[in-house]
């Protein structure tokens, strides 16, 4: 079978999927994208340039989806070549957010697609009026709305949707519900494993030595940002100092923007919020290694004895599903895409996003109550094994496809000596 996958920063949602091809043996994989340096050995990326920004006279609130027909253009006359070096896929597949996927029906008119549909923006009841510390003016709610622009012309173009929360799929309205499938998304249960002689040995990250005496708080954002609790996290840093000595805190990811406005005057939100504590922690007990290859972060979830995950009522990170699926005693924010992961005193513990003493309790009590810790612990791998096994997501992808496109994708019998094509590259912590 033919296949093409769209997502402008490859691999993306799709690593698992397209790897999981691959190793199949018996189909043709093409991914169009921007140009970076992932590679996955048995895809041909194909890259196309990304567009110009919007001239100053585009309405701010039309810039985005100026933005998206323009990519969308570029995508189109890409996969156009292709076309006419007698590529046709048997189903497209990828990402509806950046407008790549809006002219492909032209370009392909009788071929099915599978659009992934990450979120609906919203003014109330989500991430936009969520932090009141950060309010949002009103003038700015009609550039919200215009960004669901792409998800109107994506889902009336015919194809078939897929979301992997149902909170996310919530976020959507009523009428466009049916034609999204909630599709939940796996995790490698092998490689992120409890490890309990990892959990006592030393570690060095970045500058940081902990040790086996040391008690370790680990937090994980792609960037260090409110979207994601940053200023909770830190305003917790002087209570969780205070009451031990031996405690140490990593707080991993970069200095950019993911979600949200950027820190005022050029600054960075880790700046803002640890001079606002300046004087109240030990910053030799706090490490930021910003963004770090993935084996070590692995092995920093398995040492870690409390990790905390905070986030706006917003896209769940792959990081949650990775510590659960790594046996950590999680604290999570009590917000609704943490709460469809966890369950208070089950498998985690969920305190107020807005709290930082509630934080630093949650994170003591877990700490200090070793039969809740191994309670939690033990219950977060349970729930990885029954909700988040690979092989069923993996599982669902393929049957989606098959519907689809009418065809089965069971592996013919191998020839002797065909070996089998490996990932290239690790991908890069992505949280």
């Amino acid at each position: 079978m033919k296949f093409l996958f769209v997502h402008q920063n490859f691999p993306g949602q799709f690593l698992h999927i397209t790897r999981h091809l691959v190793t199949m043996q018996a189909h043709e994989i093409v991914f169009i994208t921007e140009p970076n340096v992932n590679l996955i050995d048995g895809v041909r990326k194909v890259p196309y340039m990304k567009p110009r920004p919007s001239s100053p006279e585009t309405h701010v609130a039309a810039r985005e989806l100026d933005a998206a027909v323009r990519r969308a253009e570029i995508v189109a006359h890409t996969a156009n070549s292709l076309k006419q070096l007698d590529f046709t896929p048997d189903i497209v597949i990828g990402h509806q957010g950046w407008g790549e996927m809006l002219n492909l029906p032209d370009v392909f008119p009788d071929v099915p697609t599978i659009g992934y549909m990450e979120f609906y923006y919203q003014t109330q009841g989500a991430d936009v009026t969520f932090d009141p510390e950060f309010p949002i003016d009103p003038s700015d709610f009609p550039r919200i709305r215009a960004k669901n622009a792409i998800n109107h012309i994506a889902l009336n173009l015919g194809g078939h949707g897929i979301t992997p929360t149902q909170w996310q799929l919530s976020t959507y309205p009523d009428w466009a519900r049916p034609r999204i499938d909630l599709l939940w998304e796996g995790v490698d249960l092998e490689t992120c494993s409890p490890d309990e002689k990892a959990r006592q040995a030393p570690l060095k990250i970045g500058d940081m030595s902990i040790r086996r005496n040391d008690t370790l708080v680990t937090y994980v954002s792609r960037d260090l940002e409110p979207y994601r609790g940053v200023h909770t996290m830190i305003r917790a840093l002087p209570a969780l100092h205070r009451s031990r000595k031996n405690l140490k805190v990593v707080m991993l990811g970069g200095d950019g923007v993911s979600y949200g406005g950027a820190a005022p005057n050029g600054g960075t939100w880790r700046e803002i919020f640890l001079n606002e504590i300046a004087d109240q922690f030990d910053p030799s007990r706090v490490s930021f290694p910003g963004r770090i290859d993935y084996a070590t972060y692995l092995a920093l979830l398995r040492r870690s004895d409390a990790h905390i995950y905070l986030t706006y009522p917003f896209v769940a990170s792959w990081s949650l599903r990775e510590a659960l699926a790594t046996g950590c005693a999680i604290i999570g924010s009590d917000t609704e895409p943490v709460r469809e992961f966890i369950a208070h005193g089950r498998n985690g513990l969920l305190t107020s996003f807005f709290d930082p003493e509630g934080l630093a309790d949650a994170v003591l009590r877990v700490i200090e109550d070793k039969k809740l810790n191994q309670k939690i612990r033990t219950g977060a791998r349970r729930y990885a094994e029954r909700h988040l096994a690979m092989g069923d997501y993996l599982q669902a992808f393929r049957q989606k496809i098959e519907i689809l496109t009418g065809s089965s994708l069971s592996v013919p019998e191998r020839r002797p000596g065909l070996a089998v094509q490996r990932e290239g590259r690790r991908r890069a912590v992505n949280v």
